[in-house]
């Protein structure tokens, strides 16, 4: 029995001397030890913060790294709080895509300002006949000016997201700025997938005739005829430079801009950022590309060649026009080929001048 209480009587006593070398070593160390590995991170934020306030640079670098946390959403990148290659996106978009871009669309202005005061609009040399030729149907005017006025309008906001603080941020101040950027931003949100249906439509009405020709790539070496006076190349009913705008326009930068605009706006089919950051890049790019590319295309079709305007007004030409900016179009319709009235309403309207005349 006495055996026993000794035993007892021990193991109590070393107790008791390793109950009081933790409490030393506790209170050694300025407080209890950690239980895991997050509570001795916040331990070694705390006694950094007391050494160094505010320096929460080891937090920033855990969270700026590529490794994947914990989290209710863990797909799609859902673990990364921060991503590094955003800031090299956001150097890009505010470096070369905004410097080199707003630069290039400015020289395409000086040299459209340029070739205008220089060369003047392209006028027609020889005297109105007053007969009429259907150019443009009512379904295909209404086509390009839904397909313009969506473009005009994603131009314009677009160009504000991209070009707004550094141009209308400092005259405007930050609320105003707000305001605008914001608006911009739905309208594009909202045009872009309807500016993508037009393009459809354009194609599907447009491309009949603008199969390439070889006489195409006479007009295109010949410049058109654009730095000569009084020269023009002949060419069917759309001309090389048209149907160059056609392809590499239309097509080719118009699918660009509604693909990557699709994967911009529509942000919930598993894109990563650095598919959306990609995309981004490639629709920039090609945006201001299309825009430049456009801009030639608005000063021929308004004030850069007489009655270009009024074909996508009205639908008609005069016969004097389309002998001479589309000598091989205005022969096949003398020659019965094709129609010069090319709707019931373009024979409406040639019927009735008929009847003017004789009368």
């Amino acid at each position: 029995m006495s055996r026993a209480i000794r035993l007892l009587v021990l193991l109590l006593g070393l107790w008791g001397v390793a109950a009081a070398a933790q409490q030393q070593g506790a209170a050694a160390s300025g407080g209890p030890q950690p239980q895991n590995i997050l509570e001795a991170s916040r331990n070694d934020q705390a006694a950094r913060q007391k050494v160094q306030p505010l320096n929460n640079a080891p937090i920033w670098r855990e969270a700026n790294s590529a490794a994947s946390g914990f989290t209710n959403l863990p797909e799609h990148e859902g673990g990364v709080l921060i991503q590094s290659a955003g800031e090299d996106w956001r150097q890009l978009r505010n470096g070369p895509v905004t410097v080199y871009g707003g630069w290039a669309l400015v020289a395409v202005l000086l040299l459209i300002a340029a070739y205008y005061l220089l060369h003047g609009p392209i006028r027609t040399s020889g005297q109105p006949t007053g007969r009429t030729i259907e150019r443009f149907t009512v379904v295909e005017r209404a086509a390009h000016w839904i397909n313009a006025a969506c473009f005009v309008v994603l131009g314009l906001t677009g160009i504000l997201m991209l070009f707004g603080k550094h141009l209308l941020l400092p005259v405007f101040g930050y609320t105003l700025f707000s305001i605008l950027a914001t608006l911009s931003k739905t309208v594009h949100n909202f045009v872009g997938p309807l500016f993508a249906v037009t393009l459809i439509a354009m194609f599907l009405t447009y491309v009949k005739d603008n199969f390439p020709r070889a006489y195409d790539f006479t007009w295109l070496l010949k410049g058109g005829g654009m730095l000569s006076r009084n020269v023009h190349v002949p060419s069917h009913r759309f001309n090389g430079g048209e149907k160059l705008m056609f392809w590499g326009g239309l097509v080719l930068l118009g699918t660009i801009v509604a693909v990557t605009g699709f994967i911009l706006d529509f942000p919930n089919y598993g894109q990563t950022r650095g598919q959306m950051q990609d995309a981004w890049a490639i629709h920039a790019i090609a945006a201001l590309l299309f825009i430049a590319v456009i801009m030639g295309h608005i000063y021929l079709g308004t004030i850069g060649m007489q009655g270009a305007l009024d074909a996508m007004k009205t639908g008609y030409v005069d016969e004097a026009w389309a002998k001479e900016h589309h000598a091989y179009w205005y022969d096949d319709i003398k020659a019965g080929k094709i129609p010069a009235q090319r709707s019931a309403q373009g024979e409406a309207r040639a019927a009735g001048s008929a009847a003017q005349v004789q009368g």
